[in-house]
């Protein structure tokens, strides 16, 4: 499988998401600057993890508006997958190509700490790698993961199954309606999380729960 990661100025999970993408598929990704104007052909692009632009405006309002997202646009259109990641969630939802929002964490204070996932859908490209309903373990690091949309759109991603995960056990970490912690879009080829799989891969990580995301996506094009 090709991938290439995306990088906005300020974002700073790319290094170990590039690590992750190369162990786990056994080649490098391609390191897409945002002003490089355009992304070779691929079958997964993703977005990382930080604070793109300092998070001014809003976490993610700025990169959003970058020409390149309009390339990313265009590929999700076409079908290829996209993830994001964190602050890679934040830029997917305010480029509209995820439904909801990310507001400030509840408690208004970042968080750092290992959280548990249920898995919702377990049917599509990126989650196939696990059971549907397992728990999983991951670690999260944000300031504004606290998923929001309005009636009709939470009931829409519930019955559309655009609901990939949500904190469980208690875990919620931000306040997320519906303990949503990732979301599809409707054709199930673009996924935004707040945790970060990337950092749980291997036993030097205390685990490899993350693992199957990745490794569903690298079978599927193998």
């Amino acid at each position: 499988m090709k991938a290439a990661v995306v990088v906005f100025p300020g974002l700073n999970r790319d290094r170990d998401m590039i690590a992750a993408l190369t162990k786990i598929g056994g080649e490098a990704p391609a390191v897409i600057w945002h002003q490089d104007g355009d992304i070779p052909k691929v079958d997964l692009i993703v977005v990382p993890g930080g604070f793109s632009y300092g998070d001014y405006l809003r976490a993610g309002a700025i990169a959003a508006r970058s020409p390149l997202m309009d390339v990313i646009r265009e590929r999700a259109a076409q079908g290829v997958r996209v993830l994001g990641v964190c602050n890679g969630f934040q830029i997917l939802t305010e480029a509209q190509l995820l439904p909801g929002v990310l507001m400030r964490n509840a408690s208004l204070r970042f968080v750092c700490r290992e959280v548990k996932l249920k898995v919702e859908n377990a049917d599509t490209d990126f989650t196939r790698g696990y059971q549907p309903g397992q728990i999983i373990r991951c670690p999260v690091a944000h300031h504004d993961g606290n998923y929001f949309a309005d009636a009709e759109t939470l009931a829409r991603v519930d019955r559309n199954g655009q609901v990939a995960f949500r904190y469980a056990e208690g875990t919620n970490p931000n306040g997320s309606l519906n303990d949503i912690a990732g979301v599809f879009n409707e054709h199930k080829n673009v996924l935004g999380l707040m945790p970060h799989p990337e950092n749980l891969i291997e036993a030097a990580h205390g685990g490899d729960d993350g693992r199957g995301l990745f490794s569903a996506l690298y079978k599927l094009v193998a």
